[in-house]
């Protein structure tokens, strides 16, 4: 029974997305023109190609780099946590190294 009800919602879902995109394409005005698929950057034209190669190590380099900030700022908390409970609950110490 549980898994009819899971099937009937998915299928329900997926349908209501399916209409919802058609019927926006259906009725979404659209103009093509050149001047809409040029690059637009801060007002001034663009000189030459607009797209332009770069290294994926730099975008990879600053994502670590944002995990680890990110990181950090929720270590100062952990570590009053941790120290008020004491070495005693080692269920809830196992469970934030988990996490």
């Amino acid at each position: 029974m549980n898994f009819t009800f899971l099937v009937v919602v998915l299928l329900t879902a997926l349908a209501f997305v399916g209409v919802v995109i058609a019927l926006s394409r259906a009725i979404s005005p659209r103009s093509y023109n050149v001047q809409k698929f040029e690059a637009y950057e801060c007002g001034i034209p663009t000189r030459g190609k607009s797209w332009m190669q770069f290294r994926v190590g730099y975008y990879l380099f600053a994502i670590l780099f944002l995990m680890f900030d990110v990181e950090t700022a929720f270590l100062f908390p952990w570590a009053v946590v941790m120290h008020d409970m004491g070495p005693k609950d080692s269920l809830a110490f196992s469970s934030s190294l988990l996490f």
